[in-house]
């Protein structure tokens, strides 16, 4: 039984995972790392089951995952019954959220400046590939996540915030140098190529819609940041996916090469059923700013 769970057990596994590790975990809980690897012992010999992978960074077995969501849980309902109580007027509290580099890097970071300060929020932001984040709210390890994914995690709620559009982008010199000698069908596909990382395909899945090819193997250059993504197409490396918003103000820096060709990407907002004020006022403020940034 959940219940039956010591709290102090529940809180330390929460630790070790949001810390990475052991000796992080303690550093935070102000006790010793032999303390919390035997708390944590001590929780798997009361379920019966190992919880944590002791890797570098530590990894959650699929039941170490339900208990860090009840872990979670327990401490988003303690902190909005201290504040309802007025015990905790002067804290804080963390939310985790799993978030797309893009979003990151253009709407919201504003969309959360408008969570009111006396909530006390602190934002513990994880960037991870938006066809990618639902995993990060299974596994426990985040509250709320902006994903591509529309159908609901177990235990969540789902609401759609727009599309984000991206255009295939390059320079003119990049244009003149690879691109000029044919039908972009026959030529983009063997061109340099800007790519996130290895979970970016939006790039793939442009040049499949528009060449109903499956498979290419042009150079690749892995740049794993959102504004260097884009200093990248403007230095001429590679042509790419750049989102509306980063592309609109480098005006004649770079050419839209299929202009009747943007790719949009759904976005949604995920997050745990919890009755939570806290979490209802980010919900509301990330919804309000995916209004007025996207589609």
């Amino acid at each position: 039984m959940m219940s039956d769970l010591p709290l102090d057990q529940v809180r330390t596994l929460l630790a070790v995972v949001d810390e990475r590790s052991f000796d992080a975990a303690a550093a935070v809980l102000h006790v010793t790392p032999s303390a919390v690897s035997q708390r944590v012992k001590a929780l798997e010999q009361r379920v019966g089951r190992v919880l944590l992978l002791r890797t570098k960074p530590v990894r959650l077995t699929e039941s170490g995952k339900v208990i860090v969501r009840f872990a979670r849980t327990v401490a988003h309902l303690e902190q909005d019954t201290r504040s309802e109580l007025g015990l905790g007027e002067h804290g804080t509290r963390t939310l985790a959220i799993a978030v797309n580099s893009d979003s990151l890097a253009t709407w919201l970071l504003p969309a959360l400046a408008r969570v009111p300060e006396h909530l006390g929020i602190c934002f513990d932001l994880q960037r991870e590939d938006q066809d990618h984040t639902a995993a990060l709210l299974r596994e426990g390890l985040v509250t709320a996540a902006v994903t591509a994914a529309p159908h609901p995690v177990q235990g969540c709620t789902s609401r759609r915030l727009g599309r984000m559009r991206y255009r295939a982008m390059a320079t003119p010199q990049f244009v003149t140098r690879w691109l000029a000698d044919g039908p972009l069908t026959h030529q983009l596909p063997t061109a340099p190529m800007i790519v996130f990382d290895r979970n970016d395909d939006l790039q793939d899945r442009f040049l499949r819609a528009l060449t109903r090819r499956r498979a290419f193997t042009p150079v690749r250059h892995h740049i794993p940041a959102s504004q260097s993504f884009v200093d990248a197409v403007v230095a001429g490396l590679g042509w790419g996916m750049v989102p509306e918003a980063q592309a609109a103000p480098l005006g004649g820096a770079l050419v839209d090469l299929a202009p009747d060709r943007p790719l949009d990407v759904p976005l949604h907002w995920q997050q745990w059923k919890l009755d939570s004020p806290a979490l209802a006022a980010v919900a509301g403020a990330v919804v309000q700013g995916a209004k007025q940034a996207l589609r």
